[in-house]
């Protein structure tokens, strides 16, 4: 069975370290534990005394100063995986851990998922064609010398770095290496880590490289192994569940993500607030449990982005996508139908184009399968949709060979709605309004990733009034933004008046009108 070796690196609270340790050796796993040599003495002696009778646990043989973004975190690394793989010859793999990291499953879950899974864990991907670097410096971190740290010692880095930008000092990377970055919070297996102690001690010039790279820690191990290891024993994905928000920030789990955290299909989880007491003793008794029927939803990071966002979406910053430049045409008319409940917009759409002479298509700025005729590549994906949809309307439009349009549109998309009515062609929009019951909502939540087939009662109790409202929300956003030529026709409203609207809106006659909307299954689910 599957011996774990955690590798923990921390440098304060020594005792949420030494509960930590305890609760993670007591079911037989171990740790090799790297405290900061720039922190406090005191709190170092207190986990060696007590942790230091602890035959599981042993401790790096020697300690360095660390700083955010320098080698020092990965010497450090190495110090503590080379210390666990000397003083646990029986640990079959190494987890890499922080002080603020803690299980979601129990020992024996994770176990068999490892015993099952015969691959190293690790975040490696392509360091020049991904985007795992969101903003800032890319080759740069690697193609020329970091001495400095950047958060401690920020003039000197960026004086060292101009300089040597001015004078050309640009290096190689090491010929025999594919540069991959991802997160530090890896699980190898011991082959694995013994490869790696060996290339370490065999390749001095890949050390005095990726001693001078900048943040090595996203990139050194993420590389080795990708380099020693099959691409097929490599998952490249981390066992523990962490989250950042869209400032860059981690997200801290409190008292009430207890059955958020065990919904998701990770070990671990990062990072648990100190000052969640109460989820920290549920999770250290979880993991001595033998509990094993855990049932994983994994909706976690929809989820949050979603609750999050509410609020913000359609007002912050107010970026505009499409291509200024150009228009629909001013003799043009797009006629927009807005509704959340797709498969009703569908029907209706397909209804106004069987009783009158319209084209249209349905949500092709939504829905990545949407039918759309060939147009020279640009309707083939929806991101380039999105980032051509000016393009892409005066083309459907010369395909259909007419000045009158009609397309389908989500309700969430405002900004798309307000750049269309500023557009100098002509707009009309018919909102469409659905009842929403309990079995939809929760559908929907499926659907988008805010919950899955075993996320627990009560976290759906909570989600479906929040989903609701964010329904809601967008109604009265497009509502709020008074559209000139804005039509509504609704579940709730009388044959007559829907009827009215919908003349309106197309310019029909009103018996015309009545006939589109006399199918009774509109609005059936």
């Amino acid at each position: 069975m599957a011996k774990i070796a955690f590798i923990l690196l921390c440098h304060k609270d020594p005792k949420a370290i030494i509960d930590q340790a305890e609760r993670l050796t007591a079911v037989g796993d171990c740790m090799s534990i790297h405290f900061d040599a720039s922190a406090d003495p005191l709190a170092f002696k207190q986990i060696k005394d007590a942790l230091g009778d602890n035959p599981n646990v042993t401790f790096a043989k020697k300690r360095i100063k660390c700083g955010w973004g320098e080698w020092s975190l990965v010497e450090a690394t190495i110090y503590a995986m080379q210390a666990a793989v000397d003083e646990f010859p029986r640990a079959t793999h190494f987890y890499m851990l922080s002080g603020d990291c803690m299980a979601i499953k129990s020992a024996d879950y994770a176990h068999e998922f490892l015993d099952n899974n015969d691959y190293d864990y690790v975040e490696s991907f392509d360091y020049f064609a991904s985007d795992w670097i969101k903003t800032g410096m890319k080759e740069d971190r690697l193609i020329y010398r970091h001495w400095f740290n950047e958060r401690a010692r920020k003039k000197l880095f960026y004086a060292s770095y101009e300089l040597q930008k001015r004078l050309g000092l640009k290096r190689d990377i090491p010929a025999d290496l594919q540069m991959m970055i991802g997160s530090q919070w890896w699980c190898l297996r011991r082959r694995t880590v013994e490869w790696v102690l060996d290339f370490i001690k065999s390749r001095k010039d890949v050390m005095r490289f990726f001693r001078t790279t900048w943040i090595p820690d996203e990139t050194f191990f993420q590389t080795l192994v990708r380099h020693l290891v099959p691409s097929d024993e490599i998952e490249t994905r981390t066992l523990t569940f962490l989250m950042f928000t869209d400032y860059g920030m981690p997200v801290t789990f409190y008292n009430d993500h207890y059955d958020l955290l065990l919904s998701q299909d990770f070990l671990f989880a990062r990072k648990v607030s100190p000052d969640a007491k109460q989820l920290k003793e549920r999770l250290g008794d979880l993991y001595a449990s033998e509990r094993m029927d855990f049932q994983t939803s994994n909706e976690g990071r929809t989820l949050f982005k979603f609750l999050s966002g509410r609020g913000r979406i359609g007002r912050r910053f107010a970026p505009r996508f499409w291509e200024r430049q150009a228009s629909l045409g001013r003799d043009r008319e797009l006629l927009v139908i807005a509704c959340k409940k797709w498969h009703v917009a569908k029907r209706l759409l397909h209804r106004i184009m069987e009783k009158t002479d319209l084209r249209g298509t349905e949500y092709l700025f939504d829905e990545g399968g949407t039918n759309m005729p060939d147009l020279g590549g640009i309707e083939s994906t929806l991101d380039k949709r999105t980032r051509h949809r000016r393009a892409l309307m005066r083309l459907l439009y010369d395909h259909y060979e007419t000045n009158r349009m009609v397309i389908c549109l989500d309700p969430s998309n405002l900004e798309l709605l307000q750049d269309l009515f500023a557009d100098s062609s002509s707009t009309k929009l018919l909102e469409v309004e659905c009842k929403f019951g309990d079995d939809y909502l929760l559908g929907h939540a499926k659907r988008v990733g805010l919950a899955g087939e075993m996320t627990p009662k009560d976290t759906i109790d909570r989600l479906l009034p929040t989903v609701r409202h964010n329904f809601v929300f967008e109604s009265d956003q497009i509502r709020d933004a008074e559209f000139p030529n804005y039509y509504k026709i609704s579940e709730y409203e009388d044959r007559d008046t829907n009827v009215a609207a919908l003349t309106a809106f197309l310019e029909i006659a009103p018996d015309h009108a009545a006939d589109i909307l006399s199918i009774d299954y509109l609005y059936v689910d």
